[in-house]
């Protein structure tokens, strides 16, 4: 599957794990490498600058989306391909849904948790039906996947969600879902 832009849900902070920070650089280059545009929060600082600073250096483009009560505490990156200010974070979403072929889901805090299950109960719906990637590396989403499991047991779910969310544990498998 070709796609021309992926939207990558993220921290703003960078966490603990090294390797997340330099997993977040190689996937920003290799989105730049490959001509697929980076979708993305607009932020300049933890993972969220990481991503973008690595397609940038690397010839990509990057589109962020910021909400306005944003703008300060997450400083906005200034050296973007293009930046959009929406009203509030629900049209942000709405936005960064709409502007990405597929998503990512790399480590993050809650805001990247309710980027997520908002994608994953639209895909659901069928609102769209856009691939979805965790990015599971070092094990990171082991214990979120063990609670969708349990869900899943106890039958609270309409479909499994092996059928909606695609786990990844290296760039090489990211890589191989868009090859």
């Amino acid at each position: 599957m070709k796609i021309k832009s992926l939207t990558v849900f993220c921290g703003s902070k960078s966490g603990k794990n090294p390797a997340f920070f330099s997993e977040t650089i190689a996937l920003g280059k290799w989105m730049a490498l490959s001509n697929i545009e980076l979708v993305y929060g607009g932020g300049n600082k933890g993972l969220m600058g990481a991503v973008a600073n690595a397609c940038l250096d690397n010839g990509g483009r990057v589109l962020g989306i910021m909400p306005k009560i944003l703008l300060e505490w997450e400083a906005e990156h200034k050296g973007l391909t293009e930046l959009i200010i929406t009203e509030n974070m629900h049209d942000r979403k709405k936005l960064l849904y709409e502007k990405g072929d597929a998503a990512i889901v790399l480590p993050g805090g809650f805001g990247t948790l309710d980027e997520l299950f908002e994608m994953l109960v639209w895909n659901n719906l069928t609102i769209h039906e856009k691939k979805i990637i965790l990015f599971n590396h070092d094990g990171f989403y082991d214990p979120l996947l063990a609670l969708i499991n349990k869900i899943e047991e106890e039958d609270f779910l309409y479909e499994r969600s092996r059928y909606r969310l695609i786990i990844c544990s290296t760039l090489e498998e990211i890589k191989a879902v868009f090859s």
